[in-house]
């Protein structure tokens, strides 16, 4: 038997542990997950939906101690690790403890970026936590005035979800336009709009010099000399990898824990997934290709002579907010240019409607795509993007529903992308019995990742009972 120790029961862990248990019929693992939070796995993704109120633990727990019990499996939560000794194999646990290992899987996600100046008065928070999502909850529920530093995906969560529990909110964003990672200027434009239209105002080109306050904070100072009122903070500036356990066993440590196609760390005894791994110069910091990752672990750990590599996962984003429709993939942030030698990009744009779309193509090939204020082409562009299938004659097909010359999707095109589920596997379930999502989710996983893909799949599902109807 082979004692696998995880160190880290977050997404990644626990679906390691999910995807193991659905693999080892033998019971040839021993599994051991440890993780640092007093909580049980849950979905971190969806906190802004917790904070929101637009769902509950149950709707974001993962496996629990029942579930690893059942399984045989230990699960030791409230519990850091200090420190790895490879040599003997083992690690050393916050209480003086230690645990032994065969293979060890560092899955120790990701800290939030704190650029405040300090000390920092109460009522400033980073959200990467259910203990953070509650103190934020309930700092709101008697805030008028909200800042949230940071106009990343993250951030735009957060804001949208404090407007909704009745705060006054302000994001302050360093770079002159939202998401700037993801959006072009034009886009960036009409994303400003709808939140303004929302009540949510945006400071672009700003940072924050001080933040002032007593025991609590009153006030954020602006680089320019700006003040904004405060009685809540959130800081959203990004994540970094979480490797000081694999730096200070003497693991290669760029970015994030350095690993191989086969998820190998320096150390072939030690793995990493998810957001402290680093594949291919890649930290990827995003859920799709961590699950992936615990998915092709199992594979690993539980059939050494399998053959399956990771090669990297092409990701989308989607914005999690009511009323706003947002994907994006590739090189979603490209300006539009005249110039003959840069990619082709495709570009329709309603400011009116707070519509704005874009194709990014290189050799005929779709390398980038945005979908604003309309994603009901999102599932066709995304299976260009993934295939690298030559787009269209008229790649302006790829953009408007029914526009004639873009096929329909096809079976094997995939619609959760969190779990890798295809349109097929949910006909699959329809056709077994499943007549709703929770049906569906049930039988294949989709929407339980970001939940980003909910109403796509409410879609496929009446798309199915309507052509069985018809079929009938």
């Amino acid at each position: 038997m082979t004692h696998v120790l995880v160190v880290g029961a977050g997404m990644a862990g626990a679906r390691l542990a999910a995807e193991i248990a659905r693999r080892d019929a033998a019971g040839r693992i021993d599994l051991t997950v440890v993780g640092s939070e007093p909580h049980p796995p849950y979905n971190r993704v969806q906190l802004t939906e917790l904070l929101a109120g637009r769902t509950t633990w149950a709707g974001i727990a993962l496996e629990g101690p029942a579930w690893f019990a059942e399984r045989g499996y230990a699960l030791r939560l409230g519990t850091p690790v200090r420190a790895i000794d490879r040599a003997a194999r083992r690690v050393l646990l916050g209480d003086g403890d230690t645990l032994p290992y065969d293979v060890l899987v560092l899955a120790t996600g990701a800290e939030p970026v704190m650029p405040l100046p300090g000390p920092l008065p109460a009522g400033v928070f980073t959200f990467r936590t259910l203990d953070d999502c509650h103190a934020i909850a309930a700092t709101a529920a008697r805030a008028r005035e909200a800042v949230v530093v940071g106009g990343g995906l993250l951030g735009l969560e957060t804001a949208r979800g404090l407007a909704r529990l009745g705060a006054r909110v302000t994001v302050v964003h360093a770079a002159p336009r939202l998401m700037e990672r993801h959006l072009d200027d034009g886009a960036a434009r009409i994303l400003r709009r709808i939140y303004a239209g929302q009540g949510i105002e945006v400071e672009l080109n700003a940072t924050v010099a001080a933040v002032s306050g007593g025991d609590r904070v009153e006030k954020l100072v602006l680089s320019d000399g700006r003040t904004l009122p405060a009685d809540l903070v959130v800081v959203s500036c990004g994540v970094r990898p979480r490797t000081g356990l694999a730096a200070a066993c003497g693991l290669r440590v760029e970015r994030g824990v350095v690993v191989d196609d086969d998820l190998r760390t320096s150390d072939p005894r030690i793995h990493a997934i998810g957001d402290c791994a680093q594949h291919r110069g890649v930290a990827a910091g995003l859920l799709d290709p961590a699950w992936e990752q615990a998915r092709l672990l199992a594979t690993r750990l539980t059939d050494p002579g399998a053959a399956d590599r990771y090669t990297g996962v092409r990701s989308v984003t989607r914005l999690k907010a009511p009323g706003i429709d947002l994907v994006a993939m590739g090189e979603s942030g490209t300006e539009p240019s005249w110039d003959d030698d840069g990619p082709e990009v495709v570009v329709f744009r309603d400011g009116g409607r707070g519509v704005y779309k874009k194709l990014v193509l290189r050799d005929e090939r779709l390398v980038g795509a945005l979908l604003l204020g309309d994603d009901s082409t999102a599932g066709v562009v995304a299976q260009f993007f993934d295939r690298g299938d030559r787009v269209p004659s008229d790649p302006a097909a790829l953009l408007f529903a029914g526009w004639g010359g873009a096929a329909p999707a096809a079976r094997d095109a995939v619609v959760c992308r969190c779990n890798g589920v295809t349109r097929e596997a949910v006909a699959r379930a329809c056709t077994a019995g499943a007549r709703d999502l929770a049906a569906v989710s049930a039988a294949t996983r989709c929407g339980t990742g970001c939940g980003t893909c909910r109403a796509d799949v409410e879609r496929l599902i009446a798309e199915l009972a309507r052509t069985s109807v018809t079929a009938g």
